[in-house]
């Protein structure tokens, strides 16, 4: 929306929370942009409220107002993309999961929604320029932005400033400015690379080339993925990724990544987030050729495939034996997103020489429970993030697999080899008992 050449006007977060009113439709943003300052005083005015529907993604700290209303009353919590204390609040019943292939996401706002009332988002603090950069939360901030009634944005000294298109706002456009301070970003710690993550790490860096254009998914395998990289003789690197993660940092310090056999952004580390370590953000500032790209940049297949050699790395929870990957559900409970996992693979198919890899270890173990993740069918209720269609490569700690072209038959027998040994008998005898593998295959 044109507001012309106006001055944002400096204001309290008491001030600026005093804006909203019952029944509007308020946007946080996504990830590391969530505003925090904002967030506690519209929670000091949650009795004065009804049914404020607040839309985010990917929360990385608690949220006041969710806190302050535990039986919903006043503050309904809708979001893209859960992470750990999301799917917390979506037990409780406070947090309600919308579907979306993450790369649409800025289409979702300029085609499907309605204009937002208020959106207050975490920026850096204006630069000389007079824009407030995004930092590394890109994303679908700028199609937000344009969709928008008022603008307030929460500054923070600690947000990186990233260059890349589109990866700001000017202050003409903003109608509210929160000084913020300097308090430390979210981070999200690695978790420890156990040894089932390094057995389907090495097979699929044995698969890499030089040259070969990276996207990492979020999670142990991919970071391992990363870690063996630096020890493998592999050379020249790209990254085109919708997750930045320590693991990518850690191959340009090393020298394995430099982009310079991409075709698409040649010399640049192109990436939408990044979410890690108070290190990687100290990086992202630092780092010569980071570019931070709207989502739909990133992550939409066409664009994806513009480069040679694109590997996409990603993790499901659940695959059956005809190749349904359930990546983001535990039967009816939501856990995460369809993100952009789909579209990645879509694109590196479609890349000159690409590769995607599904990745899962061989088994569930939680409080004494164990199960096969390669099942004959999926938990009832269990999303389908990846179709059958669309996978390739599936890698678990006992092997790898190429499902493309192959028969329901052959897909079932491939699987069923890189399960865990203990359940290929059951599986077998579930896949003739469902007829995927049909009388005399063998």
């Amino acid at each position: 929306m044109n507001r012309g050449n106006k001055a944002a006007a400096a204001v309290s977060a008491r001030r600026a929370a005093e804006l909203v009113q019952s029944d509007q439709w308020i946007d946080y943003g996504f990830g590391l942009a969530q505003p925090d300052l904002f967030d506690r005083a519209l929670s000091l005015r949650a009795s004065e409220l009804s049914r404020v529907k607040i839309r985010s993604a990917l929360t990385l700290r608690p949220r006041a107002v969710l806190e302050a209303d535990p039986e919903g009353r006043h503050f309904l919590y809708f979001n893209w993309h859960f992470s750990g204390y999301d799917r917390k609040q979506h037990d409780l019943g406070r947090c309600n999961y919308i579907p979306m292939n993450f790369g649409e996401a800025p289409a979702y706002y300029r085609r499907f929604l309605e204009p937002v009332d208020l959106v207050c988002i975490k920026t850096a603090p204006v630069d000389a320029e007079g824009f407030f950069n995004f930092g590394c939360s890109t994303t679908y901030l700028a199609a937000l932005t344009e969709r928008a009634r008022r603008i307030v944005v929460e500054t923070c000294a600690s947000v990186p400033r990233v260059p890349g298109p589109g990866n700001g706002i000017h202050a003409s456009r903003v109608d509210y400015v929160i000084e913020g301070d300097g308090a430390d970003l979210p981070t999200l710690a690695a978790a420890p690379i156990q040894e089932v993550e390094r057995a389907v790490a090495r097979q699929i860096a044995a698969q890499i080339e030089d040259g070969a254009c990276l996207q990492i998914g979020i999670g142990g395998m991919p970071n391992a993925v990363c870690s063996l990289l630096r020890e493998a003789n592999v050379r020249e690197l790209g990254v085109h990724t919708e997750m930045l993660v320590d693991g990518i940092v850690d191959l340009i310090e090393a020298g394995v990544v430099t982009n310079s056999r991409k075709r698409l952004d040649p010399g640049e580390t192109v990436f939408s987030f990044a979410v890690g370590s108070k290190r990687l953000y100290e990086k992202l500032a630092g780092t010569p050729g980071m570019r931070a790209c709207p989502v739909d940049y990133t992550n939409l297949p066409d664009n994806i495939a513009r480069n040679d050699r694109v590997v996409s790395i990603n993790n499901t929870t659940q695959i059956d034996l005809q190749g349904q990957a359930a990546s983001e559900s535990s039967g009816y409970r939501q856990v995460s997103g369809t993100g952009g996992q789909l579209q990645f693979v879509r694109g590196a198919y479609s890349s000159a020489g690409g590769q995607s890899f599904i990745c899962l270890s061989s088994i569930y173990e939680k409080a004494g429970r164990r199960e096969s993740r390669i099942v004959a069918t999926l938990t009832p209720g269990n999303i389908v993030t990846t179709p059958r269609t669309d996978v390739m490569y599936v890698v678990t700690e006992y092997g790898m697999v190429n499902l493309k072209g192959k028969s329901v038959a052959e897909r079932a027998s491939a699987l069923i080899s890189i399960a865990h040994p203990d359940y290929r008998e059951a599986l077998a005898r579930e896949a003739r008992t469902k007829n995927f593998i049909p009388r005399g295959y063998w």
